[in-house]
Parts: structure tokens; C-alpha cells; sequence
């Protein structure tokens, strides 16, 4: 088989970016030998789950450290265990990028693209390699946007309603890694609508031929009162049933009568005032990345390493003009392709506007920043055309050789010495 017939089917492609994200992901994953950054209170949470002794980390929902406490069971209580699924997170993420991009464009030069661009994103590789929430959530949401799509794409209702309802479960899932991924169980509902009014609009229907379940291309035989109910009741199902560990405590144990009154315990602790943190940032700054966050840096495990929560600048800075020029030409060409792949930038990045949140960190930025990959993915899918067909590849490259430059202080590679950072300080504002 020649290298072109292989590129040309998505299976295989996926694969080996697959195998390739895992392996990077995966190399020295153990170092540091110590917990690092937030590891500090969801492995600790994690052991306690494990043992169900009693309530820790009660600010979040319990799925993450479920999973984080699933691989301390399966490879001991050590970096291995700490890590393993957060790097199996990240390659999913990878993968869901892909999956989203076949399914909105049909294209695997696309697919690969936005997975590739994914794959060198800084901030994915990091929370691939650390046992933190934002991972598992942002896995949730992807895989569960790309299985709405999936169903989006069904040509009958008896694969369509199977579909929406694994997604229903996957974002119910997302929920309960981190509330981050709430407003995606409302964005599904709206796309649902929307594309069933924009449908209905193009082929001279009526609304109610639009709410109704026959005679649709997309999400066949799904009725949109069935069809929101089900994604609401089946996400908020799967969100409170992942508390039942929480019924089992030894001290503490959680009752199903105190369950919602957990939840406002939880965003009690959400949004209380805390005190200024040297690391601190507004929500305006994290698009332009102006304070990006040491996980690490110190001596350790024989020499000095470090672990820089930053972006790709190729991705995180050209993602923003990706988005705009998806914005600009889809609306000017009414496609919803483009409107959507800028959408789901927009989608993750504008809660943070109004969320009461009395500080903010680059990396609640991570999110967002999974998803600027379809943006660019889809912008040079759109522009990479006659003499500028090249251009996407310059960009991969790009974003590869400073994946390649920044490596050292994303890995917690040895340094030189204490003073090695200033070689990776672009600005003042970076640590």
C-alpha cells in the first residue's frame, strides 16, 4: 500500500495519530516523582475516594478524581497511577478533534490538520501529562460534541437516537469532571434548533415541520421536544449518579436528600473570595497569553525541570485570526461549517465573561483553547487554495518547531541551571 492511498482513509490516519499523541503523551511521564501544581489536592482527593474515607476537594464534582482514583487502583499510588488516564484523556482529546473535523468537512487532509495542530498544542500535551480535572473534562466535551454530530449525520432515527443519547451521557460526564462543561449540554439543544430552523428556512418549510421528526437529513426521526428532554434528563441522570461513591463514605457519607444541597456547597466554594495569587489573570488576557503559569520549576529528581502551562503561540495567536476569518467568511457565505468551528472557540471562551469568579489562571483558558485547532483547521481548509496551497503546511511546521524549541520546559526536561528559563521568556509579563 503507498503512502497516499494510506493518508486517504480517516481509520488509519486516526490511528497513527493515535499511537503517535499516546507515545508522546506517555514518555517520562513520571517525571517529576512528586505531585506538581493542583496534583497537590486531586491525588490526595483521589486516595481518599479510593478508600472512600471521607470528603475531599468538595469545591468539584467527583468524576475526574474518580478516574485519577481508578488509575492508582490499576498501576499503584505513584506518578504512573497519579497520570495514566490523563494521558489517555489527552489522546482522545487529540482523536475528538479529528472525529469533529471528518464530520463537519468530509476531508482527511482536514481531520489530520486540526489533529495535528491539537497534538502540538501546548496546553494539551501538559494536561495529558498531569493528574488534573481539565483534562478529563475537556475529553467529555469533545467526545461528546463529536458524537452529537455524530447523530447529526445518522440516516435513520435507529442510528440517530442511540447517538444522542451516548452524547446526552458523554456531556452528562463532562458536567461531572468540572462545571466548566454545563453550558455545552445547552449549546447542543441550541444547535439542534438552530440547524432544524435553518433547514426548514432553506427548504420552505414551516416551524412546526422543523420541531417534527419526519422527513430530515439531520437528526433523523428526533422530534425536538423528545429530542431536548432526553439530553436534558440523560446528561443531569448521569451528573448525579456519578456522586453514588460519595453515599459510601465512612465519615460524612452523603445522603441522596443533601445531594442538591451538595451543589450549593459546591458553588459556595466556587465563587468565594480568595485572597491575590502571583499567578493571576483576567479573563481578557488568556487569548493573547500574557500570564502563563510554572506547574514546576524547582530541583528536582537530580536536576532543575520545569512545566510551563503556556499555548503554542502558532496556535493559540493564529487560532484567534482563524477564528475571526471563520467568523468573516462564514457569515458573508452563510456556512454553517465555518460559523460553528468558530463557535465552539466562542462557546468555551465566553462563560468565563460571566462566571463570579473572584480570581482567574491561564489555565482555565484550556478549554478554549482545544478547540482553536478545528478554527484553524476549518480557516485553512477554506484559504489553502491555488497558489496558497501550501500554506497549511508552513503553518504545521510552524507550530511544530516550537513545539520542538519549547519542549524542554513542557516535559520537565533537566536544565542547565536555575537561571535556564530566561532562554523561553519572551515577555515581562511571562514568569
Amino acid at each position: 500500500m503507498n503512502t497516499r492511498a494510506f493518508l486517504s482513509h480517516p481509520g488509519r490516519v486516526a490511528a497513527l495519530i493515535g499511537v503517535t499523541a499516546q507515545a508522546l503523551f506517555s514518555y517520562r511521564l513520571t517525571i517529576p516523582h512528586a505531585v506538581m501544581f493542583d496534583e497537590v489536592h486531586y491525588v490526595p482527593a483521589a486516595r481518599k475516594l479510593l478508600t472512600l474515607a471521607a470528603p475531599a476537594n468538595t469545591e468539584h464534582p467527583l468524576v475526574g478524581k474518580e478516574i485519577i482514583a481508578a488509575g492508582i487502583a490499576l498501576f499503584g499510588d505513584n506518578p504512573l497511577g497519579w497520570r495514566a488516564f490523563s494521558t489517555l484523556a489527552g489522546t482522545a482529546t487529540v482523536l475528538g478533534v479529528f472525529w469533529m473535523l471528518w464530520l463537519m468537512f468530509g476531508r482527511t487532509r482536514t481531520a489530520a490538520l486540526g489533529a495535528a495542530f491539537a497534538l502540538l498544542n501546548f496546553t494539551i500535551f501538559i494536561e495529558a501529562r498531569i493528574a488534573m480535572l481539565d483534562g478529563f473534562m475537556a475529553m467529555f466535551v469533545v467526545l461528546g460534541t463529536g458524537t452529537v454530530l455524530w447523530s447529526m449525520r445518522a440516516r435513520s432515527a435507529a442510528a440517530a437516537w442511540p447517538r444522542w443519547l451516548a452524547g446526552s451521557v458523554l456531556l452528562g460526564l463532562a458536567v461531572g469532571a468540572k462545571w466548566t462543561a454545563v453550558p455545552f449540554v445547552a449549546y447542543a439543544g441550541a444547535a439542534f434548533l438552530t440547524i432544524r430552523l435553518v433547514d426548514a428556512r432553506r427548504a420552505g418549510r414551516s416551524v412546526w415541520w422543523a420541531l417534527n421528526a419526519r422527513g430530515h437529513r439531520h437528526w433523523p426521526g428526533l422530534a425536538a421536544v423528545p429530542a431536548l428532554m432526553t439530553l436534558g434528563i440523560v446528561s443531569a441522570t448521569v451528573y448525579f449518579a456519578t456522586f453514588a461513591p460519595a453515599l459510601y463514605y465512612h465519615d460524612l457519607p452523603l445522603s441522596l436528600d443533601r445531594l442538591l444541597w451538595f451543589q450549593g456547597n459546591m458553588y459556595a466554594q466556587q465563587t468565594e473570595v480568595l485572597p491575590s495569587h502571583p499567578y493571576q489573570s483576567q479573563w481578557w488576557s488568556w487569548p493573547l497569553m500574557i500570564r502563563p503559569i510554572w506547574y514546576l520549576y524547582e530541583y528536582v529528581d537530580g536536576a532543575t525541570r520545569g512545566v510551563l502551562m503556556i499555548g503554542n503561540p502558532a496556535v493559540l495567536w493564529g487560532g484567534l485570526v482563524a477564528v475571526g476569518a471563520c467568523i468573516y467568511v462564514g457569515w458573508r457565505e452563510r456556512s454553517l461549517r465555518l460559523l460553528a468551528a468558530a463557535a465552539l472557540w466562542a462557546g468555551a471562551y465566553l462563560p468565563w465573561i460571566i462566571i463570579p469568579k473572584s480570581l482567574g489562571f491561564f489555565y482555565y483558558y484550556y478549554l478554549p483553547s482545544v478547540f482553536l485547532p478545528v478554527a484553524i483547521a476549518a480557516a485553512l481548509q477554506r484559504f489553502c487554495k491555488g497558489r496558497f496551497a501550501r500554506w497549511d503546511e508552513a503553518a504545521l511546521l510552524a507550530a511544530l518547531g516550537l513545539f520542538a524549541f519549547f519542549y524542554p520546559i513542557l516535559s520537565a526536561a533537566p536544565l542547565a541551571g536555575p537561571q535556564s528559563f530566561h532562554r523561553w521568556m519572551w515577555f515581562p509579563s511571562w514568569p
